[in-house]
Order: structure tokens, then sequence, then C-alpha cells
């Protein structure tokens, strides 16, 4: 405990109590969770600007008096200090501290008249809890401290106190324990420890081996595991087994795909150019093929952004790095006649400006578009600075004058040789009969179209923009001429950076930012715990939520980065701790993500035993694994896995699997048609479905996939009927519930019970109870009896959009299995992890 005072200490942060931690931290979010600790007698501890008094400030304040000059009233700041406890422009103190009665913010905010603060119409008044922090802080100085994630993360000591000296207790259920010498995997569990011990509980024990191959192949690639690969796992007695797994895992090219998935939702990636008529984009998939091949690959997350950002910037850029920077050609377009050219051209810019800040260091940089931000500091002017980094490429809304890169597949490139080795030949003869001959082979060439990739270019010297302030954001009303730069809260650019695109790069990956590597390591986490530590991925500011384990975010960041932190690590640590295998690489992401997924909090079984259901019903101290739905793509992906239809394919041009007819009939304007892909294109992964972002793959979009008109940070789940819908009826996944009846026949054995068990087993990867079997074997039975009274309705079901059965299957039969095929494609555990 004194190694976690040390540091918060060390980062300036006031030690908080539990009693207000579990408002503020473990609830966040929630509207008065920054009062409810506060009047509970003389012997609490002094109120705390960051999780208490800055959310009232924020809320009910700042608008008004916060870093917006345009709006600020009496020229009063209470975001700073300064301004706060110095005379306003009426002679007046807002805060006097020590002195709460003779403040004028304790004055106007409990006034009665039309002197309140909020005034009426601006604002809810402060509710009396909110009044009460208000006054013990001002009592007790009114110190204020700096925001926790503007400052740099530092190397926190590693918890040690859980373990020290006493057995620990794993709750298994009511009136059940188990006792674990050495529950710590590695140091993630020893931060997650110590907050839930203080707080009163213990972690749930390991999850059960089917369980967990189950859970870290769906984080780690997105499928399921084969039956051979759950018992080759349940059966192997090796102390690294589990480990083998997560390296084999990751050693996959499928690797690649699942994370590619969360990164496509940021790079606002899709297949058409959005607005109104919504135009095809059918050449921008080679961008959602390098991200793949970058995760495969394991590229450092700093060259990541480097390239995406500014490859074409880089020294003698390669055709892969020229290819990154379509991260930023994502930005919709309008080729509608009529528009103003750079209207759009302007928005694309912008865009590119708020994605990065938000995508990089979680910053709500767009609210400052049109003012200064109301929170954090950010000011009008500052994001146009930003903003001019951006401002002097190649840009056009028209399709034909945006630069592109060409790039010919193996066999474009093979003709072209061949192509241009016949035209030098007939070229080298004197004979002009042979003229006849391009012209025929030149026309020939020309008539090869390799993809035209839209890239990032710098506009030649001599052509470069102005940039200036906009008046409320409108391009037509242009201010204050401003030169490139980044806010000055933050850490300047590095030394020598050029200003333009890479030296946005360099200043975000520079070990001086402070919020790159915590955003990251948070980013990643959710990804695999359904939750950030910062739940506001998208936000970092004052208006986010506040992490839950500080310490162990800052420690991640620090060693993803590669810190001094990770060198230090072991001379600090007890041996009740294993040692950490450290990565050789600064910016890894698979060794993050073994990190995480190794934790003895991440392999904790599910249960929800009473005790942590009412102490922490959102599960934000993680005494247990977070069970949660699969993501759109995956309940796709898991589903032709299941069934045996999965194409293993990588890469290439987005595909058309089955949706409901007449979906792009809505478009008013370009392409109509729906051109459903046949053959391994049907049964591709989610990720290459084609995606137009006005109507975006209907069943995806029912399980929470975005437009991508918009960045989308992080996705918000929802559980409707529709799910189920979808789930059961839809076309796609009826046909996918028939092929997975024909594998139980094939693959299942010979007797109904064998089959069974072997199709439960198969879809949730673990050996079912006989209660289960009797469930399912009566359904099948009395669906069997069904079916036979109804032979034209079983035709349907069993071939009905597959295609006719294989010889010897019985069509009745088969029927009977596809309902049980749909059954368990639909079961709770096949939908989520847990």
């Amino acid at each position: 405990m004194t190694a976690v005072l040390m540091y918060f200490k060390q980062r300036r942060i006031l030690f908080v109590s539990a009693a207000v931690l579990a408002p503020v931290g473990l609830l966040a979010g929630s509207s008065s969770g920054h009062n409810s600790a506060v009047l509970q007698g003389p012997n609490q501890r002094k109120i705390d600007f960051t999780t208490q008094v800055r959310p009232i400030l924020s809320e009910k304040c700042l608008t008004c008096h916060g870093l917006d000059e345009k709006k600020r009233q009496a020229g009063l700041r209470l975001d700073l200090r300064p301004s706060a406890i110095g005379k306003n422009v009426f002679g007046h103190r807002a805060i006097v501290p020590g002195n709460p009665s003779k403040s004028q913010l304790i004055i106007r905010v409990t006034a009665k008249s039309a002197a309140r603060m909020p005034p009426p119409g601006a604002g809810k008044a402060l509710s009396p809890d909110e009044i009460s922090v208000l006054r013990r802080w001002i009592f007790e100085g009114a110190a204020y401290q700096e925001h926790w994630a503007f400052l740099p993360p530092v190397s926190p000591p590693i918890p040690v106190e859980p373990l020290e000296n006493r057995k620990l207790v794993l709750s298994v259920a009511e009136g059940s324990k188990i006792e674990n010498h050495n529950w710590c995997a590695n140091p993630i569990d020893n931060f997650i420890l110590e907050r839930m011990t203080r707080e009163g509980l213990t972690p749930n024990p390991p999850a059960d081996r089917s369980t967990l191959i189950r859970r870290v192949s769906l984080d780690l690639i997105g499928l399921p595991p084969s039956p051979r690969e759950v018992d080759a796992f349940v059966n192997d007695t090796s102390s690294d087994a589990y480990e083998k797994v997560v390296d084999r895992l990751q050693a996959s090219s499928h690797f690649g795909e699942k994370w590619a998935r969360m990164w496509l939702d940021l790079a606002r990636y899709a297949d058409s150019a959005g607005y109104g008529s919504d135009p095809l984009r059918p050449n921008i998939w080679p961008y959602r093929d390098w991200v793949i091949e970058a995760f495969n690959r394991n590229m450092p997350y700093d060259q990541f952004i480097r390239e995406q950002l500014a490859g074409d910037l880089l020294p003698n850029p390669t055709k892969e790095q020229l290819i990154a920077t379509a991260f930023h050609r994502n930005t919709m377009t309008n080729t509608e006649g009529g528009t103003d050219r750079e209207e759009f051209r302007t928005a694309a810019v912008k865009d590119r400006s708020i994605v990065t800040a938000q995508v990089f260091m979680g910053l709500t940089l767009g609210c400052a578009q049109c003012h200064s931000h109301k929170f954090d500091p950010i000011t009008n002017k500052e994001f146009y600075r930003f903003m001019a980094f951006f401002n002097q490429t190649e840009d056009n809304d028209q399709p034909d004058e945006r630069p592109t890169m060409p790039l010919p597949t193996d066999e474009q490139m093979k003709k072209i040789a061949a192509l241009k080795a016949e035209i030098a030949a007939l070229e080298a003869k004197t004979d002009p009969t042979l003229k006849p001959d391009i012209d025929k082979k030149k026309k020939e060439l020309d008539s090869v179209k390799p993809v035209a990739l839209p890239i990032m270019r710098e506009v030649p010297a001599d052509k470069r923009r102005e940039t200036h302030v906009l008046i409320l954001s409108n391009f037509l009303q242009k201010g204050e001429q401003v030169s490139e730069g980044v806010p000055v809260a933050f850490n300047p650019l590095p030394a020598g950076a050029p200003k333009n695109r890479l030296g946005v790069a360099e200043w975000l990956v520079s070990k001086d930012n402070p919020l790159t590597a915590r955003v990251a390591v948070n980013r990643f986490w959710s990804q695999i715990f359904g939750r950030g530590i910062v739940e506001t991925e998208e936000d970092f500011g004052h208006q986010g939520t506040l992490p839950t384990h500080p310490g162990l975010l800052d420690w991640m960041a620090m060693r993803f980065m590669g810190g001094n932190g990770v060198k230090e690590f072991g001379s600090s640590v007890k041996s009740s701790t294993p040692r950490l295998q450290k990565s050789n690489t600064p910016w890894d992401t698979k060794s993050l993500l073994r990190l995480i997924v190794t934790s003895a909090t991440y392999r904790q079984s599910s249960l929800v035993s009473p005790k942590h259901l009412a102490k922490d019903p959102r599960n934000g101290l993680l005494a247990r694994y977070p069970r949660r739905r699969l993501d759109a793509e995956t309940v796709r992906d898991q589903a032709l896995a299941i069934s045996g239809m999965l194409s293993h394919k990588i890469g290439g041009p987005s595909v058309y699997p089955p949706q409901p007819p007449g979906m792009w009939q809505a478009a008013f304007n370009g392409e109509r048609t729906w051109a459903t892909s046949t053959g391994e294109d049907r049964y591709r992964r989610g990720l290459y479905t084609f995606w137009r972002r006005t109507v975006p793959y209907p069943s995806m979009a029912t399980f929470d996939a975005p437009s991508r008109e918009i960045c989308c940070i992080r996705r918000m789940p929802t559980n409707t009927p529709l799910q189920a819908l979808v789930t059961m009826n839809d076309p796609v996944y009826l046909e996918l519930a028939q092929a997975f009846g024909r594998r139980i026949v094939r693959e299942g054995g010979l007797g109904v019970d064998e089959r069974v068990r072997y199709a439960i087993k198969l879809s949730t990867a673990r050996t079912p109870s006989d209660s289960q079997v009797r469930v399912i074997t009566g359904l099948y039975n009395a669906e069997l009896a069904r079916y036979r009274k109804q032979p034209e309705a079983a035709k349907k079901l069993a071939t009905d959009p597959l295609g006719p059965l294989p010889a010897g299957m019985d069509m009745t039969e088969q029927a009977a299995w596809t309902v049980i095929a749909n059954v368990l494609l639909n079961l709770d555990g096949v939908l989520t992890n847990g």
C-alpha cells in the first residue's frame, strides 16, 4: 500500500479512499458519484479536485467560465486557479481559499434570486451535495490538480501487499472456497488484485480449459477452436500448455484479420464515398489488406502510426508505405453535381485532424473547430494550427483528380510485361505492315486496369495553401491566418521534426506525449475485456471517465513504449510474483496482448456470485471474467467456421454475401445492384464484406457494426429481438444451419446421441452434459416426426438455399438436423464469449 501511495504522490494526485474511488472510478459515469462520499463525518479525507470538484465545475460552470474566451462571462475562468482566486472584471473573487462564505462561487450557487449560478435556463442548479463539496474544497484551500491524462505516464511500483504473508482465498460459489498461494501470473494481476482486495473482493477461480481455449481463440483470431484443438489443449499436461496456445494463435494469419476489424472502425474504412449518393469506392481494399498484414507482421505501433499518417513523406517510401496513407483517404467525399469542391475538401481535412487526435490521443479535438474547447485545453486557434499540418495534400472531390497509385495483381504484372516485350519487338522491326499489330498490342496494354488506390501526397512547394481560422467552422468565413502547430498544453514537436504530417506522427510517438501509449493500451485492453480501464476510449479529457486502475494503465503504457519501468522490473518485485517475459521491441502489440491474455485476471471464470454482483455490478474491478456478446463480424465468422463453410482466404477485393433484396434501391444515384457473390467468396469472413456507408450490410448493422461514415472509437453493444431474428431467419444463417446439419451427420458418428454430443461440442467447444444431450435429442426426435409428415417442407428446409443433399443423406433427417443446428447456433453460450 505504501508503494501505491508513493505513486499517487508522484503523479500529483491525492490518494483517494475506497469510499471515494468506488463511486467515481468503479461506477464511473454516475452523475452523482462525485458527491456521495463527502458527507460522512469529520474524519473523512480531504476533498480531491480531480475526482470530486472538477466534474462539478465541468458540468455546471465551465460552459461560461472556461477556456472559450468568446463565451466567457465576467472574464472569469474557473478551470485555472490564478483566475479563479484573482479578481474578475467587477473586482470580485470567485474563490477565496479557506473562506467559502466570502467566495463569490458559493454566494452565487446558493443565491435564491436571479443572481443564482448557473442562471435560470443556462443549466441545472447545483445539488446540496455538490455545494457541500465546493464549500469543503474551498475551506481546505481550493487546491487544483492537473488532469491525470495530460501528465506524462511514469512507471509505478508493482503492488505486492495482497500476496504478502497470507493465503489468497478464491471464491468458487456460495459455501465453497479454494486456497491459492500464488494467484498472480504477471504484474497485471498485482494491480488488479490490490484494488480488488482493497474493496473486499476476491478473484474467481480459473475457467475450465475448454472455456479458456474458446475464449482466447475468439479474442485473438476471431474464430472458435476446432474440436481437435480443444482436445489437444485439454489433454496437454505441460506447464506451458496455455502459453503454447497463445503463441500459436498469434502466429496465425487470422490474427491480423481479427485485429484489423477494430482498426477499420477507427479508420472509418468503407467501400463507398458517403454522403447522399454514396458512390462506390471499390479500390480502397488494399488499405484493409495492409492493416491485416501490419498486425500479422507485428509492426511496431509507432511505425504503424508513421506509415498511416505520413508514409509518403518517409525517405524513399515503399509501395506498402504509400498504401498505408489511405488511412486518411477513407474520408467521405462528395461528387454530387453542384457541390463546392473547396467546401468538401475542407471538410475532409478537418476530419483528418479530428480523427488523428481522437484515435491516437483520445482527444475530442473536433469540439474546438467552432470555438475553444469548453473543457479541455485546446483553443479554437489551436484547432486550425493543428489542421494546417493536414492542409497541404493534393485533394479534390472529383475521383479522376485525386492522387492514386496503381496496384496491379501478379497476373496483371505478368501480362503487362509480356505485352511491353511484344510491343518492343514489333517496334524494332521496320516492316510498315506490322504497325496494325498495340497498335493492337498497345490497346490491349491500355485495357489492363490495375487497382487505383487513393493515397496521400503533398502539394508542390509553389502551391502550398494558407490556413486560416474559420469563423464558426465556415469555410467561406476566413479569420486569422495560422501556421502549423500543436496545442501548447501538450508536448512540443520533437526537436528537428518537420512541420508536416510526419512531424505530427513523431509528436504522437514521442515518449513525452502523455496520451498515445495510454490510449493504445487502453484500446487493446477494451478489446479483450469489453471495456477499457478508461471506459470513455474516445475521451481522455476532463469529461472522460476516470481510470479504474490508473497505476496499471501507466505501467502498461510505459512497458508498451519500452520505458525504464520495464528494465527495472524484477528488482522491486517479491518472489511471490513471477518475472515478466520482456519484449525486445518497443511498441510491441503482440507482446502486450500476450501479457493481457496470459494474466490470471483474464483466465478467471465468468461465474457471477451475489457478492460480486452487489459490490461491483459492472465488474469494473474484474473479480470475474466479463462475459459478453460477440461482435457483429465474429457472429458471422463463428457460424461459418462451425458449419464448415468458412473460406480461409486472406485479403483481396471486397465480397457480396447474400443480403435481403432491394437494399441498395434506396440510393438515388450510383450503383443500385448488389451482385451476390458465388463460390468461395460467398463464405468469406465478415471483414471482407462490401461496406456501403449509407446502406451497411444489414445483418452486421443489427449487431452494432457502425456505418463508418465517421470514426467509430468503440461500438456500443445493444440487445434487441432483431438480433435473434437475424441469426434464426436470415438466409445466410439458415444456409449455414443447413451446412452445420450436414456436418453433424457427416462427422458426428452414427447414433443420434453421438451426433448430438458432437454438435454441442463443435458449437460450444465444451463437452455436453447428459441433460443437455437429452434436451437436444428430444427436440431432434420431435422435429423428425413432424417433417416425416411434411416432406415438401423438409425438402425446403434441408436444401434451400444450400442446394441438393449429398448422396446417402435422408431429406427428413437432414431437415431435423438443420433445426438442431439452427438452435445450437443461437445458444447464448455460442453467441457470447465467457
